[in-house]
């Protein structure tokens, strides 16, 4: 049973990487250094936290990118 879980733990855990992976390629970043992308993301971690102004317009532009997949 124990290794069942740990199955579908490191399942989902794969999953959730492969699609943090097409956020980054859906984004057209998929070129960059590894480090530079790292560092868009601290950066971004910042400015956010406590910024409900900045997550919202972020929030907006990530819904819009998503919405444009339907096109």
């Amino acid at each position: 049973m124990a290794k069942t879980t740990t199955t579908e733990a490191r399942k989902k855990d794969t999953r959730e990487k492969i699609e943090l992976g097409g956020l980054i390629v859906k984004a057209g970043l998929r070129y960059e250094k590894r480090s530079l992308l790292l560092g868009l993301l601290i950066d971004a971690s910042k400015r956010i936290r406590g910024d409900e102004t900045e997550k919202a317009r972020l929030a907006a532009i990530g819904a819009e990118a998503f919405g444009n997949d339907a096109e």
